[in-house]
């Protein structure tokens, strides 16, 4: 959205607001401008989420601790399926540390019209601020996901002969990160366009993310895939993003970067579909929200 000032005329309007023509365009500059508001949704965001809970933000702790305990018994007890000799904690919090930062900002951005037309409806503001404080505001319970993940990781580097050897690609952490980030505000703002017309897709979105993880090697290694279904495997952007950060911090695996550059591609490419729809529904969604 664009606005324009005109002082020459006092019967005019002092502002004018009207829709961009490029469906490319992302308001970045207008982003900033609302900056305050945009950190005010972060915190609201934040917030919101552990409001008249007993535990609080606790829950960031114990979801992953959980996962991962439920995943050592179900798939590394029972089901016996291998960590490529890492230590099962580390392993599993490794690959949920992202997905879920991955998947809590893809399932709110999804809904993210639906869930604000109340707002949109009674004063403007660039739109891209409320995806974009999900985005952000995601990158806080990462932040402290990760820290949970360096505890254990720190523990079995110092503390025991766990055979775990940290290398250089460590530094990729923050481009993985925001490869993850791009896809997921990507396809958020290609489902959140789409959810305004039709709502089945907010329930398709939360089953879909469920399989997705089973197509994401969270809880076996790339290594323990063969043939086809490693090629399907490795079709998932989000598999090399996994496999690097595994490999630069506990040594294990591979790193791959033909697979980094083929999530990053799909990362642009995403991001490019969802600024077209999210500019076309932006004009008139409030029509249909």
């Amino acid at each position: 959205m664009s606005v324009k000032t005109d002082s020459t005329d006092e019967k005019q309007w002092t502002e004018v607001i009207t829709p961009k023509s490029n469906m490319l365009h992302l308001p970045l500059k207008e982003v900033w401008r609302y900056r305050d508001l945009l950190f005010l949704l972060v915190r609201r965001e934040y917030v919101a989420s552990y409001k008249q809970t007993i535990l609080g933000p606790i829950w960031v702790f114990l979801q992953p601790l959980l996962t991962s305990l439920i995943f050592i018994i179900a798939f590394g007890r029972i089901a016996g399926i291998s960590t490529d000799g890492v230590p099962e904690w580390l392993f599993y919090l490794s690959g949920l540390t992202l997905w879920n930062y991955f998947s809590e900002c893809l399932t709110k951005t999804a809904t993210v019209f639906k869930d604000n037309a109340t707002i949109f409806g009674k004063v403007y503001f660039p739109r891209l601020v409320m995806p974009l404080s999900i985005i952000v505001a995601n990158l806080i319970r990462l932040s402290i996901q990760f820290l949970l993940f360096l505890s254990f990781w720190f523990y079995h580097v110092v503390c025991t002969d766990s055979g775990i050897k940290p290398n250089w690609a460590i530094a990729l952490f923050p481009f993985l990160i925001f490869i993850l980030a791009a896809l997921a505000l990507g396809f958020g703002l290609v489902i959140s366009s789409l959810t305004t017309k039709y709502r089945d897709l907010i329930f398709l979105i939360t089953f879909g993310v469920q399989l997705l993880m089973y197509a994401t090697p969270i809880i076996y290694p790339m290594s323990s895939m063969s043939g086809k279904y490693k090629i399907l495997i490795a079709a998932n952007p989000l598999s090399a993003i996994i496999e690097a950060f595994r490999f630069g911090f506990l040594g294990s695996g591979g790193l791959n970067w033909a697979g980094l550059g083929y999530s990053f591609t799909c990362a642009i490419l995403v991001l490019g579909l969802g600024a077209i729809t999210f500019n076309k529904v932006e004009k008139g969604f409030m029509d249909t929200v």
